[in-house]
């Protein structure tokens, strides 16, 4: 071989080498432009972050694209900040990524109040919550919109107040880091549809404005009507003896003084002879005292025996007194004597109904035995039970609606007693109602039920109780806005069954479905809301 082709040989070589070479490089330099962070996998976390966008959306993120993540990064997050679908950052929240600068916006509710959670990254990785400032305003249906500010949490930025449900509304970003500034913008519906006045009024829904109502503080509670006792008595005759007729029965009507039996008793015997002994000694005393006193004035006897026939006579007063008022306690008198000594009439002490008899003909009574229970039927009780958490809700005076389902129509009572004491097993407490019965149709011993109005309030937002739809594990209804409806989560207060108070998540004058609102909930169903955060 000649020294001319070595040659030729040896610069083909060469330049085989050097084509190679720069092939490598190239490879190198490409390969150091996908991953400027750099890990240990040779993918970044801003390509992560696409590719989180993309499954977030349905689709698959392939591996080719990762030569383009950074340009396809760029777009994705400059539409981001225009206000499209956001991507869904490592915490779960709204990812928003703009000339190497990232913001994560999350809601944590987890055991807490609903609360703005702020993560920050630089070049795809997470950086101290201290980088930036940042600042959110959301712009909700109906109402004025509300100011976020935020300070640093361990890893995160916590906003400074709690996010209300329902979480539906237009969201404004605003991040200072250094000098540049960042915003970013997003929509998050959520209970929310929308039907037109031709809808509302083809489906029977009506609208209502909520506002301040009067509203009757009521208390559903059972109850029993039972005797007035302060207008029952028991009838004892109050000495022994045999019965010799009975005249009344169970459930007859008796006049105050009308006799109910007839008792043969040998110890009103001796109380009346003793009287009728007693007055005779009277009558007697009573001539000597005159005598004598006539005596002695006109000076023909001593003052002594004057003095000793007055005594003698006071003494014979004191004695008949005394005779007669043993048998007035006893319920008899004098002049039945004519009839028999042993005769004693047991009369009916009150006008009433005779509610229990315990006598019968040749019957022997002790002198402490009940014969007879009457009572006076034009009032009645009708007591309460009443759960402890509820006893402050009534008070004596309170206004009553009484029913039965054994009758028809209702009455009015009021409360004339609550009881001080909780039953140690029941844990209920007793009120009383003083109810009237002049046609004697609430009889003792029949349940009823009881409607208890405590008191009756303006207050200053309410809603018709109709309206209220149970949505998720709460109340909630439906405001109107424009064309759509959207659930309003609410908290409520007192309602008598036409109103309902709204303490919290409804203001004055905002409308709302208030009849038919079902419709709304139905079509909501339909549109399959989630809650999305």
């Amino acid at each position: 071989m000649t020294n001319s082709t070595k040659s030729k040989k040896s610069a083909i070589a060469i330049a085989a080498v050097l084509v190679v070479g720069v092939a490598l490089g190239i490879t190198i330099l490409r390969s150091g432009k996908v991953n400027p962070g750099g890990d240990e996998h040779g993918h970044g976390h801003a390509e992560s972050a696409a590719h989180a966008d993309a499954e977030h959306h349905g689709e698959k993120a392939e591996d080719k694209h990762a030569h383009e993540a950074g340009h396809d990064d760029e777009e994705h997050h400059e539409d981001a900040g225009q206000g499209t679908a956001p991507a869904k950052g490592p915490h779960g929240g709204k990812l928003f990524v703009q000339d190497g600068f990232g913001l994560e916006l999350t809601i944590f509710e987890t055991g807490a109040e609903p609360e703005f959670r702020v993560y920050l990254f630089k070049d795809g990785k997470p950086v101290a919550p201290g980088q930036a400032q940042v600042a959110v305003t959301l712009e909700r249906l109906g109402r004025p919109p509300e100011q976020f500010s935020f300070t640093p949490q361990q890893d995160y930025l916590k906003g400074s107040a709690t996010v209300e449900e329902p979480h539906s509304f237009n969201a404004a970003i605003k991040a200072q880091a250094g000098t540049q500034t960042y915003e970013f913008k997003f929509e998050q519906v959520e209970g929310r549809v929308q039907m037109t006045d031709e809808q509302l009024q083809r489906n029977g829904v009506e609208l209502g404005d909520a506002g301040p109502a009067r509203i009757r503080s009521s208390l559903q509670l059972l109850g029993e009507v039972k005797l007035n006792q302060d207008r029952s008595v028991f009838v004892t005759p109050r000495l022994a003896g045999i019965v010799e007729s009975v005249r009344a029965n169970a459930g007859d009507p008796v006049r105050r003084g009308q006799v109910l039996a007839v008792i043969s008793s040998q110890a009103l015997a001796d109380q009346r002879s003793e009287l009728l002994a007693a007055q005779k000694r009277l009558n007697l005393a009573r001539t000597t005292y005159e005598r004598e006193k006539k005596l002695w004035e006109d000076k023909i006897s001593a003052e002594q025996d004057y003095l000793t026939a007055r005594q003698l006579y006071q003494e014979a007063e004191i004695a008949t007194e005394s005779a007669r008022q043993k048998l007035a306690s006893l319920g008899a008198g004098a002049t039945e004597s004519t009839q028999g000594l042993t005769r004693y009439e047991v009369r009916a002490p009150i006008d009433g109904v005779i509610t229990d008899k315990k006598i019968s003909v040749g019957e022997v009574l002790k002198e402490d035995g009940t014969v007879f229970q009457l009572a006076d039927l034009s009032t009645v009780w009708v007591e309460l039970i009443v759960p402890a958490k509820d006893v402050g809700r009534i008070k004596v005076g309170d206004q009553a609606r009484v029913k039965s389902a054994a009758l028809e129509g209702e009455a009015s009572a009021k409360v004339s007693y609550v009881g001080a004491l909780i039953g140690e097993q029941s844990r209920n407490a007793t009120a009383r109602l003083v109810l009237g019965n002049a046609k004697g149709q609430w009889r003792p011993g029949l349940p009823v039920s009881v409607d208890l109005t405590s008191d009756e309030v303006t207050v200053p937002v309410a809603v018709a109780a109709d309206a209220v739809q149970t949505l998720g594990t709460g109340p909630v209804v439906f405001g109107r806005y424009g064309q759509q409806f959207e659930a309003r989560p609410l908290e409520l207060g007192r309602s008598d069954g036409r109103f309902t108070e709204v303490v919290k998540g409804l203001s004055a004058g905002e409308r709302y479905a208030a009849k038919n609102s079902f419709l709304i909930k139905a079509e909501l169903g339909k549109a399959g809301a989630s809650h999305d955060h």
